[in-house]
């Protein structure tokens, strides 16, 4: 029998799957796939609010090994939208090269990687590609506004109550540190 965790797991195992095809898409189409991404990218934040929500609604209540990377995936997802606006022309090589070493630098200094840092981590790639779409797409960079808009208003209550305080908590911790 498929429990919601199984569900929620097959959803982040799938979501891990885009970061390859960003990358494909971005030595093969370039920057004509602008739209495509964007609607890729909202399909990914989708099941990311998804999988979450789907695993704490499991009955059966247990940690798995997909579900505890699920930070990881929402990094590599990150890293090959990185890599896909670096193939399509987007952002040049230098600028992601030094943004991703510095970054590694920090988290093999710091012994792994905490769940605020790697949100924060991944806000710039994510800032940089909604400036892409407005100005490059802009009704797909309007979609990803809207969708952004739509999630924060269908989660409010976890946002801004779990959410926030929870990086918050986060970036504290590791500045006393």
């Amino acid at each position: 029998m498929i429990v919601a965790k199984q569900v929620a797991d097959l959803i982040t195992a799938a979501r891990a799957l885009i970061a390859v095809y960003l990358v494909w898409s971005g030595i093969a189409r370039g920057s004509d796939s602008l739209t495509l991404i964007a609607w890729v990218m909202i399909a990914n934040w989708t099941g990311d609010i998804l999988d979450g929500r789907i695993a704490r609604r499991s009955r059966v209540q247990y940690r798995t090994w997909i579900g505890e990377k699920d930070l990881e995936v929402d990094m590599v997802i990150s890293i090959g939208l990185l890599i896909y606006m670096q193939q399509a022309g987007f952002v040049n090589i230098w600028s992601i090269s030094i943004y991703l070493l510095l970054w590694g630098v920090y988290f093999l200094r710091h012994g792994g990687i905490p769940s605020s840092l790697g949100m924060l981590f991944q806000a710039p790639i994510y800032g940089w590609f909604i400036w892409v779409a407005l100005h490059d797409a802009p009704q797909a960079g309007w979609a990803i506004i809207i969708f952004i808009g739509c999630a924060v208003a269908l989660t409010w209550p976890h946002f801004p109550n779990v959410m926030v305080p929870r990086f918050l908590r986060g970036l504290r911790s590791k500045q006393n540190k």
